[in-house]
């Protein structure tokens, strides 16, 4: 052959589709093992060069998926890897994890160095756009962990019926005005759970306000606890366990009895969540089983399954209460009622 081969050459030698050649390359993922080797192996004798990422990718499985999660010191992270490890192990697989410190741009270049030694992708949390992950699905096999993006697999929890039972739960106990601190602008669950606030709010006529956006750690959530203090509300949502305890601590210095002064409810139930004092009331997502779900269905389209639907995969959470939250009470302690420009919530 005295000119360089084709994609159309290598789909006649394979006795395929062009697509299909394309695919085999681009998204490995949708076509057979079969497929995918008598391909690549065509290729290889004809001499056919694909774009520098396809030339990048393995000639074949690599027994690899990459995990990109936006902060290891994070302990929501904790149960999402152990369940995705054990789903990964038992099906014979090893991850790569990788730590893009809250930042898309920092995920993304994570990501096309990973592509080309892993067989898929699971990102959660991810900070990267929409158009990215899709971009990036386009090289490989990919799930989405807590955010829904359209034509991408996604595993996210039951946010609205979370936020919901939080809010009837503080109604009951008899506030009417809450404080939600917001965590980061790029997070899809911060969204999700001040829009289900609000809307859950106005179903049960309570009132509710944002504050933030705040980073989602302990010092986040002092921060948050400086700015809820000057114009203050009974109870309080926040963001993550992470948040909510940092709010705690720093609110204590103040003078405030948490819950007699306010109630503060997190998100996740981390560990951590029965370490701080007092213990915290949170909105379980069943982290383990994300990770594990995830995971699971990862391998199946990396093997060749299609999605049934585009409808991500919604799992349901539940409120643990604990003892940061409790009546709400019309008076104060004195030192925290004395902090300068408060108003009583």
């Amino acid at each position: 052959m005295d000119r360089s081969p084709t994609i159309d050459d290598v789909a006649r030698a394979a006795g395929v589709a062009s697509s299909t050649v394309s695919r085999a390359f681009s998204r490995p993922g949708r076509v057979s093992f079969a497929t995918g080797e008598r391909i690549r192996r065509v290729a290889a004798e004809l001499g056919y060069r694909t774009t520098s990422l396809a030339r990048a990718l393995p000639a074949g499985p690599t027994s690899m998926i990459a995990l990109a999660i936006s902060d290891i010191t994070n302990p929501f992270y904790n149960e999402i890897i152990r369940g995705a490890q054990v789903a990964a192990s038992e099906a014979g697989y090893t991850i790569l994890l990788a730590d893009t410190t809250e930042s898309g741009s920092h995920e993304r270049r994570a990501l096309d160095r990973a592509a080309a030694t892993v067989e898929g992708i699971v990102l959660a949390s991810t900070r990267m756009s929409d158009s990215a992950i899709r971009m990036t699905a386009k090289q490989r096999p990919l799930i989405v962990l807590n955010r829904a993006v359209a034509d991408v697999p996604c595993v996210i929890t039951d946010n609205p019926r979370g936020v919901r039972r939080a809010v009837e739960h503080l109604a009951e106990l008899g506030h009417r005005r809450i404080t939600y601190l917001a965590g980061p602008e790029a997070s899809w669950a911060d969204g999700m759970r001040w829009r289900s606030l609000r809307e859950s709010a106005m179903e049960l006529e309570l009132q509710v306000r944002r504050i933030g956006p705040f980073p989602p750690t302990v010092a986040g959530g002092a921060r948050a606890a400086a700015r809820f203090a000057a114009q203050r509300t009974s109870a309080v949502l926040a963001y993550n366990a992470l948040v909510a305890i940092g709010a705690i601590r720093a609110l204590t210095a103040m003078g405030a009895r948490i819950p007699r002064d306010v109630s503060v409810i997190g998100f996740d139930n981390i560990f951590a969540a029965e370490l701080v004092t007092p213990p915290l009331t949170t909105v379980a997502a069943p982290l383990g089983a994300m990770g594990r779900t995830a995971v699971g269905n990862l391998l199946a389209i990396v093997r060749g399954a299609r999605p049934r639907s585009q409808t991500p995969v919604s799992l349901p959470c539940r409120l643990v209460v604990r003892e940061s939250t409790a009546q709400h009470r019309r008076t104060r302690t004195a030192a925290w009622t004395m902090q300068p420009g408060t108003a009583s919530g």
